[in-house]
């Protein structure tokens, strides 16, 4: 059952950041749950454990860690569709 949460939080955290930086994640829903897991393991290295925890996310820095990799994907995507 923890790991369905784990799911379930990363995606949410995932999708908030999308939200907050009005980009679309590429993938849907497997693009959020992988952008809020990569994005917490991103802000835990950058800011530490701090902030609420849900499910073994710390909510704080995971969703600011989402945020960076939201707006770093979204300049990929945007140099690989002016490339083309």
């Amino acid at each position: 059952m923890s790991f369905i949460w784990f799911l379930i939080i990363g995606g949410i955290i995932g999708w908030l950041a999308g939200l907050i930086l009005g980009k679309d994640i590429p993938g849907g829903i497997i693009g959020n749950i992988i952008a809020g897991i990569i994005g917490a393991w991103i802000g835990g290295t950058l800011l530490g454990a701090w902030g609420p925890k849900v499910s073994d996310f710390y909510i704080v820095p995971a969703l600011l860690g989402a945020i960076i990799l939201v707006f770093i994907v979204s300049l990929i995507m945007k140099s690989m569709r002016r490339a083309t």
